[in-house]
């Protein structure tokens, strides 16, 4: 059964839908979904993820797709190596899963300008996500492309491939109604261009509660059972199509039962399954490298528990019960001052399934009855019935372990960029301050702003005052940093003050150098088109308190550094450039360089750089991105020896701190159940304690991951405990109920030091 199931979903079928759900080839279906981006991992891991996403109960895999990854220059694409959707999707379809294609192309995703390529900001006239020729063009062109190469590989539905859902655009209802009439056209126009492409599949579009017909509006967030105003139309499905992962496992499957049960859904994505990281300057602004690191598979390809295995056996459940719920009739009524059931008969007019809900945060468990039977149901839960179950989980946290430390001046390298004057910035020049992103294209964060003036002008001293749009911003006066400073995520623009050094303005010329510097572009809000950032005032207060405004005034730029242009980071480029032996460590500006071996555990690497200040790292010659504390480094990128490590230093950190970490699971395990005997059916359960009898054998069952043993026993009791099951640590608030049996404790800890136990009941 399990082979004719995978071989059925990897054939596809015709894809359509009512007010219930999706149907494939005539079929409804109760669909679990994981966010995995194919370019947050490496080709490598794709396997592996899809794998364990597939064995947590997983139906469908959900991917973007990233613009600016693909199409670098007009017409010029990208399809090869971590970039191969093509060969993703593949991947998905081998393993026997559908595929949710979430195209945009605006993403926003935490992406650098949403995903979309910098280069449309030179299109004449260009206004971005709205009715607007020009970038109806280019959006028309890539969706197209998209589309029609997917198509070419027969990977939608209709062809028999995986894809059963699209994406078009990407919670637009938040700028909507920036753009007034506008925007409305430009929804019209995206429904009509998608439908015209023929791919026989439905189309969603998320966050639009107002999505043009046959476009399905779906829910983003993490309480879409109480916050989704639910399908525009009568027959389209609930889809949740963005279950944010960021909070506890039990909180995420609380709100999945509650979406299904509340909202008639059938459909959730979780964003993110497997988050991964943002290699290279893909991040978004003030966006860390590692992304959504709390997801079910962590950003080292590792099952993150309790989420894995909590929402393993929510699906599980679920699906046991997913005909009554796609097919029969709903009826609700209390059971409780505010607790619910949700029944489902079937159409027969016979109990199928039943949940019993208590919404409660806080507080105890409440007792209640239905059909004659009694449960107890603890805070913010749901109980699955006749199988009257919360879900089991394990809990780990995740152990780095130092593998290699380079500690020793002699293990490092290193080379100072040069701070360029304004002779030395030729290649640009203007009279005015140019804004930063449509100077840099985005090939650099950095680019340098450079000025002079005659000391005759300002009297000795004095403070420099800079306002800037963001991100950040080092000051150099005759090549010596003055002062340095940077916005936040929530307000990137920000002043910096800075003292200028006395003697800087004797007879001749003084030299000022700033150096801004981005940290990731904007990836949401109407018209990002206008988004600007770098200096936009400069002034120098003197000690006359005179005051000399150069936003009009002679100014040199250079994109980049050096050594990026070298590209010292790849083995060719190292030789381009002189290294000199390790100095003290904290210059600003700075390249370090070293070569390590491969470690010899086979567990997942992180390059752990808390010690840096600010910069960015290469291993081999391909970025893992701007550095915060630790890189996830895919294994694929490393050799067996010989290894090139690069680092930019931009504030000025201690790479004798740096170390090289191997990343291992630490687990500890709680099973969080109720079993109670006699509760084997929903039919009539008598009350005589005599009649009771445990018709479904029920067991729990726990399970440590591999070369993994059970280490602790941290609470056990048969019988009538006390206490409610966070589902993230094991809880110290367990309690012995009246009913107790005394060898509950003892019967464990006979298997304490197994891998795995099974407890009949």
């Amino acid at each position: 059964m399990v082979a004719a199931a995978a071989s059925a979903a990897a054939a596809g079928g015709e894809v359509t839908y009512d007010g219930r759900s999706l149907m494939i080839g005539g079929q409804r279906k109760m669909l679990f979904s994981g966010s995995i981006h194919y370019p947050r991992s490496t080709p490598e891991m794709w396997p592996s993820l899809i794998s364990k996403a597939k064995e947590g109960g997983i139906d469908v895999i959900a991917t973007y797709i990233f613009w600016n990854l693909h199409e670098l220059q007009s017409g010029q694409y990208d399809f090869n190596g971590g970039r191969d959707v093509v060969g993703f999707i593949k991947e998905v379809q081998a393993q026997g899963l559908y595929v949710f294609l979430r195209i945009g192309p605006f993403i926003e995703a935490e992406r650098s300008y949403g995903g979309l390529p910098v280069w449309l900001r030179d299109i004449p006239g260009i206004v971005f996500r709205s009715n607007n020729d020009p970038y109806k063009v280019y959006m028309q062109n890539f969706t197209t492309k998209i589309v029609t190469m997917l198509q070419s590989q027969n990977l939608f539905a209709s062809q028999g491939g995986p894809i059963i859902l699209a994406q078009v655009e990407n919670e637009y209802g938040n700028v909507e109604e920036a753009y007034g009439e506008e925007g409305k056209s430009y929804l019209r126009w995206i429904a009509e261009l998608v439908v015209g492409l023929n791919t026989g599949v439905p189309w969603v579009m998320c966050k639009q509660d107002d999505a043009p017909e046959p476009l399905i509006n779906s829910c983003n967030g993490k309480k879409c059972g109480e916050t989704f105003v639910g399908p525009n139309s009568p027959n389209k499905p609930s889809i949740w199509t963005e279950n944010w992962t960021t909070r506890s496992a039990t909180d995420i499957a609380f709100h999945t039962l509650l979406f299904i049960l509340a909202k008639n859904g059938s459909f959730i994505n979780y964003y993110m399954y497997h988050g991964g990281t943002n290699f290279g300057r893909s991040a978004s602004a003030f966006v860390t490298t590692n992304y959504y690191d709390q997801a079910p598979i962590d950003e080292y390809g590792m099952e993150r528990q309790p989420k894995w295995g909590h929402l393993k056996e929510l699906h599980a459940a679920v699906k046991s019960s997913a005909g009554p719920l796609l097919s029969g009739v709903q009826v609700n009524f209390p059971v409780g001052p505010n607790q619910w059931v949700y029944y489902e008969d079937g159409g027969t007019g016979q109990c199928a399934v039943a949940f019993l809900v208590n919404p409660e945060k806080h507080g105890t468990p409440v007792p209640v009855t239905f059909q004659n039977g009694s449960y107890v149901l603890p805070p913010k839960s749901i109980s699955i019935l006749p199988d009257c179950k919360n879900v089991s989980a394990q809990s780990n946290s995740r152990t780095m372990s130092r593998s290699k430390i380079f500690d020793r001046p002699e293990l490092w390298e290193e080379y100072k960029e040069a701070v360029p004057r304004y002779d030395d910035t030729t290649s640009v020049r203007s009279q005015k301050l140019l804004d930063h992103i449509s100077t840099t294209k985005d090939a650099s964060d950095y680019l340098w702003y450079t000025f002079r003036y005659d000391n005759q002008r300002i009297s000795n001293g004095g403070l420099l005052n800079v306002t800037s749009l963001g991100h950040a911003l080092h000051v150099f006066v005759n090549g010596q940093r003055v002062g340095s400073a940077h916005g936040s995520h929530e307000k990137p623009g920000f002043n910096l003050v800075a003292q200028l050094p006395q003697g800087a303005n004797n007879a001749g010329t003084t030299n000022v150098s700033l150096l801004s510097v981005t940290v990731g572009l904007q990836d949401s809000g109407a018209f990002l088109e206008k988004k600007a950032a770098g200096p936009i005032k400069v002034v120098i207060q003197d000690q006359n308190n005179v005051v000399h405004d150069f936003r009009k005034h002679p100014w040199g730029y250079q994109v980049g550094m050096v050594g990026e242009k070298l590209q010292v980071f790849t083995e060719q480029g190292a030789g381009q450039v002189q290294w000199r032996s390790f100095s003290n460590g904290f210059n600003p500006i700075t390249w370090y360089k070293t070569v390590f071996d491969a470690p010899l555990e086979d567990a997942p690497i992180a390059l752990n750089l808390g010690s840096m200040g600010k910069g960015e790292a290469w291993v081999n010659g391909q970025s893992i991105g701007r550095f915060w504390a630790s890189y996830h480094v895919p294994r694929s990128w490393i050799k067996p020896s010989g290894n090139l490590l690069v680092v930019l230093e931009e504030e000025g950190g201690n790479p004798l701190n740096v170390s090289l970490d191997t990343a291992t699971p630490t687990s500890f395990s709680q099973l969080c159940t109720h079993v109670a005997a006699g509760v084997g059916s929903l039919d009539r359960v008598p009350s005589d304690k005599s009649r009771r009898t445990n018709t479904t054998g029920r067991l729990m069952k726990l399970k440590c991951p591999k070369k993994t043993r059970i280490s602790k026993i941290a609470f056990a009791s048969y019988g009538t405990p006390m206490g409610s099951c966070s589902g993230e640590k094991v809880s110290s608030e367990y309690l012995e109920g009246a009913c107790h049996s005394k060898n509950s404790m003892a019967t464990l800890e006979k298997v304490r030091y197994s891998s795995f136990y099974t407890l009949p009941f």
